[in-house]
């Protein structure tokens, strides 16, 4: 019993596993994990039938079988071993050294006497002979290919084929036979060309367009951080450089004895700092808010980009452009967050973005499916997450709410609502969305 849950156990860490995993991994684990298998589905095959009626025929060509099935079998497994390597290689991130494949090159050389040892003392039919020589390269070439350009591949196999020839003709193989061995050489040297090298190609196409996304986003992450630092600069610099010239000339106009005009200077410093305070928290404001309709765009890009068909409904009507700019700053923090985390979580293929209006409120809608059974807003479910709790207290602020969750057949749901009284006027006539408390915070407020 206990035997068992451990298995059960070890499966549902393989699932977990693959689950965690992103497609391209995916993508990447099945071709290698194909590639792996090829030795070895060839070896009980190709490797292994023309082998049995041999073990009758009496004891040296019983024992040259084994032989053969054993060093075929340690060379299968280097070439799993030597697989991940030769993939790194292929793509340049490492090197493979040389000496790895001296012990592959040498079971290759022992494998091929014994072939050609059984050739010239047991009694292989034409087919069992042809099949033995399909299977005999594949262990050592599909890690080789990756290893070498095709043209030294092409030259080295051909080289190969040849003295495998001359060895089966001195032991008296018919002609017959020898051109089956030659077609089939052939045959196996164009499989491997044609099934590996393609993979490995079509894997670093993959990877490296990966790598350029990653690097499209910490680029446009740093450009908004040389935007946000150059409107710092034009907002303070300026203001900084006045009130150090009036500071210093209110000084000078204290010390010759004219604390009036001092007073004055110092009263203009004073207007320059508020007027500063005031320009600063303006552009952290309008750093930290969420434009809806730039938003939704955003997403939509986004997602697709990610191989996610996105559908959005509503955003042109009444409940997305004609919505309060205070309703529309905070469904767009909605569609910022959910839009992030559908990347993260599950393995989505479609999204659904719906706007709707009511009487007296706004409804949004985000709706994916490949749900992991997570709350991809709540830090993995345990109902602490600043996600859903800054979203939360957001959309609380103006009277909202956010509800999220599970929707049936392996769907995930966001639902906000805000009420169009959301836009409260600031003195000014500006509607105000106040900031949640897991928001940066701005300069204090003028009194």
């Amino acid at each position: 019993m206990k035997g068992l849950r451990g298995v059960i156990g070890r499966v549902r860490g393989w699932r977990r596993g693959w689950h965690e995993r992103s497609k391209l991994q995916r993508i990447d684990l099945y071709t290698r994990g194909t590639l792996a298998g090829l030795p070895w589905v060839f070896l009980v095959s190709w490797g292994l039938l023309p082998l049995l009626p041999v073990l009758g025929q009496g004891l040296a060509p019983a024992g040259l079988a084994v032989a053969f099935f054993a060093v075929n079998t340690a060379l299968c497994v280097l070439s799993n071993r030597h697989l991940g390597a030769a993939f790194a290689h292929h793509r340049g991130t490492e090197t493979f050294p040389v000496r790895r494949l001296r012990l592959p090159a040498a079971l290759l050389a022992l494998l091929t006497g014994l072939m050609v040892a059984l050739a010239a003392t047991a009694d292989l039919k034409n087919a069992g002979l042809a099949l033995l020589v399909l299977d005999l390269p594949l262990a050592f070439a599909i890690p080789y290919v990756l290893l070498v350009p095709i043209r030294t591949y092409l030259v080295h196999s051909a080289v190969y084929a040849v003295v495998l020839v001359a060895l089966l003709a001195a032991v008296g193989v018919p002609a017959g036979l020898l051109f089956g061995a030659v077609l089939s050489m052939l045959v196996a040297i164009l499989l491997v060309l044609s099934s590996v090298r393609p993979s490995a190609w079509s894997m670093s196409v993959m990877w490296q367009a990966e790598e350029a996304r990653d690097m499209q986003a910490r680029l446009a992450v740093a450009e908004e951080r040389l935007r946000f630092g150059r409107d710092m600069h034009d907002v303070l610099g300026r203001n900084l450089s006045v009130i150090a010239l009036k500071s210093e000339l209110a000084v000078e106009l204290a010390q010759r004895g004219n604390p009036a005009a001092a007073v004055d200077q110092m009263v203009e410093v004073q207007r320059i700092a508020r007027a500063s305070q005031q320009e600063v928290r303006d552009v952290v404001r309008g750093y930290r808010e969420a434009d809806l309709p730039t938003e939704l765009m955003g997403a939509r890009g986004v997602l697709q980009a990610a191989g996610i068909s996105v559908t959005v409904e509503g955003a042109d009507g009444p409940a997305g452009i004609g919505a309060p700019a205070a309703v529309q700053a905070a469904l767009g923090w909605v569609v910022r967050e959910t839009a992030t985390n559908v990347l993260r979580h599950g393995d989505p293929r479609h999204c659904s973005i719906r706007l709707a209006r009511t009487r007296d409120a706004v409804v949004l809608e985000v709706e994916n499916d490949g749900a992991d059974g997570t709350d991809p807003l709540d830090g993995g479910g345990d109902g602490g997450g600043s996600g859903l709790a800054g979203l939360r207290e957001r959309l609380g602020a103006l009277g909202g709410t956010l509800t999220a969750g599970p929707a049936g057949d392996d769907l995930f749901r966001v639902t906000a609502t805000v009420p169009l009284t959301a836009a409260r006027p600031e003195p000014g006539g500006r509607p105000s969305l106040s900031p949640p408390s897991d928001a940066p915070s701005a300069l204090p407020e003028e009194r």
